[in-house]
């Protein structure tokens, strides 16, 4: 498959594809500047992830994207939040990071 010559477009392809995997639906998927994190998900169904996620290893994105999309089911880090990002992201307690 031949990559975006957009790479946020590419990024928000991969969330929406996630998105079906993960059988959730954001209300919006928006790639903006963010300083002090990677992703995040609003009450109302927006996920922003990072404009600078393009640069990261793509295991890291996936990372990034199923913790915030999984947040459209479940809002605190519980059980059930922390055994399906087991499930997709195999290893993803490793990718765990602040942004400074």
């Amino acid at each position: 498959m031949k990559a975006s010559l957009y790479p946020a477009q590419e990024l928000r392809r991969r969330a929406l594809a996630w998105a079906v995997k993960l059988r959730v639906n954001p209300r919006v998927i928006r790639v903006q500047e963010m300083r002090r994190k990677w992703g995040s998900c609003s009450s109302a169904g927006t996920v922003t992830l990072a404009a600078d996620l393009v640069t990261q290893d793509v295991r890291f994105q996936d990372y990034v994207i199923v913790h915030e999309l999984l947040h459209l089911r479940y809002a605190s880090h519980g059980r059930m939040f922390k055994a399906l990002m087991s499930a997709h992201v195999p290893g993803w307690r490793e990718m765990e990071v602040r942004r400074e």
